[in-house]
């Protein structure tokens, strides 16, 4: 199929994706990551399981997109965090 006939991707709810997409993190990626790239960031498409490493959130977005540059469900996480960012006090690092 030509670029031209490729259906577009249609975009999942945004619980969904975020669901998915850490099933995949969780399932797939964490195992081959958490050792050796504490602090780095991982995106993964949701609707294909592919995904990219970088430093930086911004890095890892552009280095998906430059393999993927259809995905639509991106999720973001990082490699020894609970999450990306906080607005609160405590830590966001993974508990052992």
């Amino acid at each position: 199929m030509t670029t031209a006939e490729t259906p577009a991707r249609q975009r999942r709810p945004r619980e969904e994706a975020a669901r998915l997409g850490r099933e995949i993190y969780e399932r797939d990626i964490l195992p081959q990551v958490e050792a050796g790239h504490h602090g780095e960031y991982v995106a993964i498409d949701v609707e294909t399981g592919d995904w990219a490493i970088a430093d930086s959130e911004s890095g890892v977005v552009d280095g998906l997109r430059a393999q993927l540059p259809d995905a639509v469900d991106v999720l973001v996480e990082r490699v020894g965090y609970r999450a990306l960012r906080s607005f609160g006090a405590g830590s966001l690092r993974r508990r052992e």
